[in-house]
């Protein structure tokens, strides 16, 4: 490593390299393609950061092309990799989609040698031939295993078809899938593999908690939780408007809130992010868009507000707590039958899922039933003074001085005198009329 670099790892706090960044530094910086593989929080984007930067030149063109799964992600990546280039005086430019175009196009004409950015995004301005990629020389997939799925797969496949056929490729992710296991059949390129997930040991402790909650009533616990101490925490949930329906509840009952989903603007979405990291709201909402490579320093905890439908989807939103070494929670919300069937989802992994509750403002793993202090008499006086009946003298409550109360006698109903209503009066006035008449 240049003795540039070595300083800034030094300034940063760290005194060694973490596994992953050991393992793919020589042959990223010998222009091998590799697969890296690590546990979340490991320090990937520095493992391929630092080899990439050491192979450029100054004033040579854009010649690496990083490429993130979202925006936030995009976002980091361009700074973590921008604070080691302008040691080396490399300029790096971010180009993610739902960004202003124009403004990126100003900043291509500075000449980049690294670009950052989302798929769509870098194809859309590689056909419009705004992005010159004829000097690329790396080009690197972050969070590999979710790029190459779906859509996305056809459109990192076009972007690597328009850069030079001997381009060095790295794929970086936390998990794997099939398609890892194939990446020389797709991409034309022998490619090394390297998976330190088993040694590496940089995550510190996390517990992962199952707090049974129903749908009904989430909302209110999760405005509980924010009088735990100390407690701040990345809300996932599965759905935009479920999302949308909880902040509304919260904000209407004076809990701060941060929200972050795809259909935002970036601006308000960055504004979400340094709200929440700055502690100025303690909740911040996301679909999975935050639940791959952010990095949140210090985060205290996770709440999966909706349950993950997928291992891999687990381990990538637990992930943004326990970084680097820092203690962190994994708050479950769910019945009785939701929290089942997220046993039975992870009980291939090496996640120990325990009961949490929520009492006196604090989470615990015992459930400590409410105290029974009091006697039955003072029981009594509590329930007499509710209902306004308590009187001062103890001796009232003890049972033998009780007087047995002696129910009031109801007065008898009058009884009426016979012919006296205003059928037989008028009875009688008309016997009255007919003897006088004759």
């Amino acid at each position: 490593m240049i003795p540039q670099f070595k300083n800034r790892f030094e300034k940063l706090g760290f005194d060694e390299l973490s596994p992953i960044q050991s393992a793919v530094y020589e042959p990223l910086k010998n222009g091998d393609s590799v697969l890296g593989l690590a546990p979340t929080g490991s320090g990937k984007t520095l493992g391929f950061v630092v080899p990439v930067l050491e192979r450029l030149a100054p004033g040579q063109g854009i010649q690496a092309i990083i490429i993130a799964p979202s925006q936030e992600l995009a976002m980091q990546s361009t700074n973590v990799t921008r604070s080691f280039a302008t040691l080396v005086d490399l300029k790096v430019t971010s180009i993610t989609g739902g960004a202003n175009v124009k403004r990126q196009l100003e900043q291509l004409k500075k000449h980049p040698e690294v670009v950052v950015g989302t798929p769509g995004r870098i194809l859309n301005l590689i056909e419009d031939r705004k992005l010159k990629t004829h000097d690329v020389q790396t080009v690197i997939i972050d969070e590999a295993d979710d790029l190459l799925d779906g859509e996305t797969f056809d459109t990192v496949r076009t972007i690597l078809q328009n850069v030079p056929s001997e381009v060095q490729l790295g794929f970086f992710s936390a998990t794997e899938t099939p398609i890892l296991a194939e990446l020389q059949k797709w991409f034309g390129t022998p490619v090394t593999r390297i998976d330190v997930r088993d040694i590496d040991h940089t995550q510190g402790e996390v517990r992962h908690g199952l707090l049974e909650v129903g749908n009904l009533k989430k909302a209110g616990m999760l405005g509980k939780l924010t009088s735990v101490k100390q407690f701040k925490a990345l809300v996932f949930f599965n759905h935009v408007g479920s999302l949308q329906q909880t902040k509304s509840w919260l904000t209407h009952h004076h809990v701060p809130v941060a929200t972050l989903s795809a259909n935002q603007r970036q601006t308000e979405r960055q504004k979400a992010l340094t709200d929440f990291r700055l502690g100025r709201v303690k909740l911040l909402l996301s679909t999975d868009v935050a639940a791959r490579g952010l990095d949140i320093a210090k985060l205290p905890a996770v709440v999966n507000f909706d349950l993950p439908s997928t291992a891999i989807d687990y381990t990538h939103r637990v992930g943004r707590t326990g970084r680097m070494g820092e203690p962190g929670q994994v708050v479950n919300f769910g019945d009785d039958h939701d929290l089942r069937d997220l046993k039975r989802l992870l009980k291939d992994t090496d996640y120990q899922l325990v009961p949490v509750y929520y009492q006196d403002h604090r989470l615990s793993t015992s459930f400590k039933k409410p105290s029974q202090s009091i006697n039955s008499d003072q029981t009594i006086v509590a329930e007499a003074k509710v209902a306004g009946e308590v009187q001062t003298d103890p001796t009232a409550m003890q049972p033998a001085s009780r007087k047995p109360r002696v129910k009031a006698a109801l007065p008898e109903p009058t009884k009426k005198k016979k012919g006296h209503n205003k059928h037989s009066k008028r009875k009688g006035m008309r016997h009255k009329r007919e003897q006088e008449n004759n």
